[in-house]
């Protein structure tokens, strides 16, 4: 009987010091998420107190004929020789709004997506932080670099849709006309134009983190070089249909320039599995 309580003693003390440690992790994780929504809170007050600038010249600037993006697809056309193609006029770049609140939400709402996006790389941080304890050594280090090519892919993601995709369809779907007899009129509204910029940046930034996936897919086992390599002509298939929808201009043009980002982004990560693939093999 001594033994038996000895023994129900041990496993009890046992059980606590588990519950104990899950706790601990459970409040190291609780500050870790404080600190991601303390650093989000900051770049979002930042924000909402520059709003000139986040709304006249991030937000708006598409709206605007010298924006970057539409001159620097003018010239390009002009030197692959297609002419004035690829160059777009901004047609009545005025916003409504339909109620009293929608530019107070909308300022707050901007403001608070521009916080997440500012502060994702330190989120990532932060989600290393938190699982550095559990990895092992040979791990620790390719976690590390999750995190700073994770930040890279989302960022380039995000500017890729500002610059690209959202001013290449935002300025199609503005200009079409169902007929030539004008008596249909777009007349825009501020609420539709920032679902659509926000949503197709953010789509794009997520987009770009292809690679990552790949590499957690082929990490698993999931997913091989030579399964991609296989079904490539299905994935260019896919990324032209991608193109032309994400670019409803009929300009081939246009639509190669949003393909081809995408599909090197396809390649790299084909080169991305064959090195998580190879790296296993040799640790096995």
């Amino acid at each position: 009987m001594l033994k038996f309580a000895t023994i129900m003693a041990d496993n009890t003390q046992e059980e606590m010091s588990m519950q104990m440690s899950f706790m601990q992790h459970l409040d190291a994780l609780r500050w870790h998420l404080v600190r991601s929504a303390i650093a989000i809170f900051v770049f979002a007050v930042g924000l909402f107190c520059f709003n000139n600038f986040l709304f006249d010249t991030v937000i708006f600037g598409p709206l605007k004929q010298d924006f970057i993006s539409y001159r620097a697809l003018c010239s390009l056309g002009y030197k692959i020789g297609a002419g004035d193609v690829m160059c777009m006029t901004v047609k009545n770049p005025h916003l409504q709004t339909l109620s009293a609140s929608e530019q107070f939400f909308t300022h707050m709402w901007i403001a608070l997506l521009g916080g997440i996006i500012m502060a994702f790389p330190y989120v990532l941080y932060e989600i290393w932080k938190f699982i550095k304890p559990a990895l092992k050594d040979t791990e620790s280090k390719p976690a590390k670099w999750f995190v700073i090519v994770a930040s890279i892919l989302f960022l380039i993601g995000i500017l890729f849709g500002y610059f690209l995709l959202f001013p290449m369809s935002y300025n199609f779907l503005i200009n079409y006309q169902l007929s030539d007899s004008g008596i249909v009129q777009t007349n825009n509204t501020l609420d539709d134009y920032i679902s659509l910029i926000s949503t197709m940046v953010l789509v794009s930034g997520l987009v770009f983190e292809l690679p990552i996936l790949v590499y957690f897919l082929s990490r698993l086992g999931l997913l091989t070089p030579d399964f991609m390599r296989k079904y490539r002509k299905y994935a260019v298939v896919i990324i032209l249909i991608a193109a032309a929808v994400i670019t409803p201009s009929p300009d081939v043009t246009s639509q190669m320039v949003v393909a081809i980002p995408m599909y090197l982004l396809y390649e790299v990560s084909i080169f991305v599995s064959a090195y998580v693939i190879k790296k296993h093999k040799l640790q096995v």
